[in-house]
Order: C-alpha cells, then sequence, then structure tokens
C-alpha cells in the first residue's frame, strides 16, 4: 500500500527513492474493516491520514441524533478532524469506513519532520491545503445558494467515484436534505 502513496506523491512532485524512504519509515498502516470507526466523537485526533484503499465518512451528529456527513475519502484522498489534529481538542466528528479500507498515518510529529525533510512534499501539502481551502468555499456556496437540485448534480460531476459507493441517504446527508427529498428528485429525473 505504500507504493499507492508513493504514486501519489510522484504524481504531484519529484522525490527520491531516499526521501520516500523517510516517509516510509515514518507512516503506519491501519486497515479497517467496513463499518471499523477511524475516530470517535471525543478521542483527540492525532494523525494525518491518507486513504490508500477504500471509502471513508466523516460525520458529526448533531442535539437531535440527526447525522451530518461533512467529506467521504476515497482512494487518494485525505481524512481526519483538523481542527482536533490542530487545538488537542476532542473531535466533535466521527470517521467511519463505508468499505474495508486501508489509511496510513502520519502523527503531526512525523509529518512535520517529513514536511521539514522533503520541501517538494512540503509544498505539495501547501497546495492541497490551498484547494482544500477552495473546495471548503465552493461547498459553502452551493449550500446556500444552490436549489437541491443543483447541489445533487454539483455533487455528481464534482464526484463521480463517490456516487456509486456510498447509499443515496449518505448523500442526502452530504447535501443537507432528507433523504425522501433527494429520492423524490431523482424519481423525477428519471421521468424526464
Amino acid at each position: 500500500m505504500y507504493e499507492v502513496f508513493k504514486q501519489y506523491i510522484k504524481d504531484k512532485v519529484s522525490i527520491t527513492d531516499e526521501e520516500f524512504a523517510l516517509i516510509q519509515s515514518l507512516g503506519t498502516l491501519k486497515k479497517l474493516q467496513k463499518k471499523q470507526f477511524l475516530l470517535h466523537e471525543g478521542m483527540v485526533w492525532k494523525y494525518n491520514a491518507f486513504v490508500c484503499k477504500g471509502c471513508l465518512r466523516t460525520y458529526r451528529i448533531d442535539d437531535k441524533g440527526n447525522e451530518h456527513i461533512l467529506q467521504f475519502s476515497i482512494e487518494n484522498w485525505w481524512a481526519g478532524d483538523r481542527e482536533s489534529l490542530i487545538t488537542g481538542n476532542p473531535a466533535q466528528s466521527n470517521i467511519e469506513a463505508l468499505e474495508d479500507s486501508v489509511i496510513l498515518l502520519f502523527t503531526q510529529e512525523q509529518f512535520a519532520t517529513i514536511c521539514k525533510e522533503i520541501p517538494a512534499f512540503n509544498s505539495m501539502v501547501i497546495n492541497i491545503l490551498e484547494k482544500s481551502f477552495i473546495a471548503a468555499q465552493n461547498r459553502i456556496h452551493a449550500s446556500i445558494s444552490y436549489s437541491t437540485e443543483e447541489k445533487y448534480q454539483n455533487f455528481l460531476h464534482s464526484y463521480p467515484g463517490i456516487a456509486n459507493r456510498v447509499p443515496q441517504h449518505m448523500i442526502a446527508s452530504y447535501l443537507g436534505v432528507t433523504a425522501e427529498t433527494l429520492s423524490r428528485l431523482r424519481n423525477q429525473a428519471t421521468k424526464k
């Protein structure tokens, strides 16, 4: 599974075999079975997590017991609770495997060592964080200005690799609509 991460890095920046050997020496592979949790609300999150294989969902539960999915993470994506990682406060999120998954974990200290020792890796991380910020802005904009149909079409267009891997009720949760609303919307689309 380290080869998946190596290819991911090489697709973005140039690193030497020696530099990758350092990365590999610091990472830890973790296997998750479907429905197994990587993180429970209340735990302190201490890792940068890269998905080598599988699909995860990051979600929170509101005061009424409703789940709100913040993110799906598939192969070559990152997962985690950045707020807990940075502040050291207990996580407000849960991260659950939706499929059997393999995750590559780096503690914050290990990740900082890699960024310091391998400038190209650090540049890659900065680029990823910038793209994540833009994606978050776009998601907020869609959330407050798109119709339900536009949100769903945007999701299908933006994340075609996820739509067929997760249940529709989870897509509805991610979009902030009820499962019934999404089902009705999908039924209307098939009648057109």
